[in-house]
């Protein structure tokens, strides 16, 4: 969910929708949901397949392989499966979402994600209709209009669980299934299908064989070449590659013992987005929590100069400024941060694909000599942004890797 800058997107949008269509992403995009996913269709595929990343489009590919009893495994880098699916327990009376947090799509993509049929969802979801923001240049703190706040939610309306999160979705519905066939701490370095079968080899020295290969790391592991492919990406990949926007960014979680702020509090920044958001905004919640995204180049160097507490501290003398001194005098010192720029294995947030060129959307998704296939949000084709996005193409991919001739 973007705050900075939003409402200018969205009017853009809007014009946009006169001359060339109506702007068809994320919640707008339900008539691209696809009637059947591979969750729906039977395979028979003898050979064995390599899952690279035990994210939401690894898991869900692995689903389809699971039910089709084919032979495979997923080499995840660190200990624990998710990406940047990540929950916390300990700072309130409610989970909360430490990565992906929002639904951008239409509610019904959570059952084409689970591979339920009918229009009736069994999760209970939070319209997020936002009742009253802000707008915070560094000196001056705005209310903004109510209206823009309906157009908003009117144009591009988005939900949030109401007592679960995104990493609970995923776990009951697709990593029950599968997380038995996970390999941690199992970081791949190289991928060499140059030969019949394709090699697989990771940084502890092992090496794994397979028909296929599904590379789901995210799209900044690939920017950074971690990851060694013989013979080397096509021109076209790489640039495709290289052209696609994955900012750095944190995000922190406070607690506090009185709520003083709005439901969102937008910060004027250069490029990228800085916001403040209740995190517990229409949960069945007695904890405050303010949420904190700032998503960008500018966080580098604020980051290298300071440690968490350095970075609490300032959050802190910000929110002061705003709402003279109450943030200070109600934190209550509790907090969770989430730096995930400088997580070897994420480096980055999260990409939008509808500013991304076409062209080089339909590069990416292009397999390497029918054997290395990919996915994950970036290469999402049915335009529904975020997890469910990714799972999508996860399900894509599977039927990709085993229809494939």
């Amino acid at each position: 969910m973007n705050f900075q800058n939003i409402f200018l997107i969205l009017i853009i949008a809007s014009v946009s929708c006169c001359f060339f269509g109506c702007f068809q992403w994320a919640a707008r995009a339900e008539n691209k949901l696809p009637e059947k996913t591979a969750l729906h269709k039977s395979y028979d595929y003898d050979g064995k397949v390599i899952i690279v990343g035990a994210g939401a489009s690894g898991l869900a590919a692995a689903k389809v392989l699971e039910q089709n009893n084919i032979d495979y495994i997923i080499l995840e880098a660190t200990n624990r499966y998710g990406g940047r699916l990540k929950k916390d327990t300990t700072l309130a009376d409610f989970p909360i979402d430490i990565g992906a947090e929002w639904l951008h799509s239409s509610p019904l993509v959570l059952n084409k994600l689970k591979g339920k049929n009918g229009n009736e969802i069994d999760e209970s979801l939070i319209p997020y209709k936002l009742e009253n923001t802000a707008t915070w240049d560094g000196k001056n703190y705005i209310t903004n209009p109510k209206w823009q706040d309906n157009f908003r939610y009117n144009f591009l309306p988005e939900s949030k669980f109401k007592s679960a999160t995104w990493y609970d979705f995923v776990n009951e519905n697709i990593a029950e299934e599968v997380k038995h066939k996970i390999n941690y701490n199992s970081i791949v370095t190289g991928i060499n299908y140059s030969g019949n079968k394709v090699i697989v080899k990771t940084e502890n020295g092992k090496t794994h064989q397979a028909d296929r290969v599904l590379v789901t790391v995210s799209i900044g592991i690939l920017k950074s070449n971690m990851i060694t492919f013989i013979p080397e990406m096509n021109k076209e990949k790489k640039q495709a590659i290289a052209s696609i926007t994955f900012l750095p960014g944190i995000k922190v979680a406070m607690k506090f013992s009185q709520k003083f702020y709005p439901d969102a509090i937008g910060c004027t920044v250069d490029s990228g987005e800085k916001v403040y958001y209740d995190i517990a905004f229409k949960k069945n919640s007695q904890d405050n929590i303010l949420g904190f995204l700032w998503v960008g180049e500018e966080i580098q160097n604020y980051i290298k100069l300071k440690s968490e507490q350095e970075i609490i501290d300032s959050l802190l003398e910000e929110l002061d400024q705003m709402f003279d001194g109450k943030a200070s005098s109600s934190y209550t010192g509790n907090y969770i941060l989430e730096n995930w720029g400088q997580h070897e294995f994420t480096q980055g947030t999260w990409v939008q694909a509808f500013q991304e060129k076409k062209s080089h959307l339909k590069e990416l998704n292009k397999p390497l000599h029918k054997k290395v296939y990919f996915a994950g949000e970036i290469y999402d084709t049915y335009k529904q942004m975020g997890v469910p996005g990714a799972i999508l193409s996860g399900y894509y991919a599977a039927d990709k890797i085993l229809t494939d001739k």
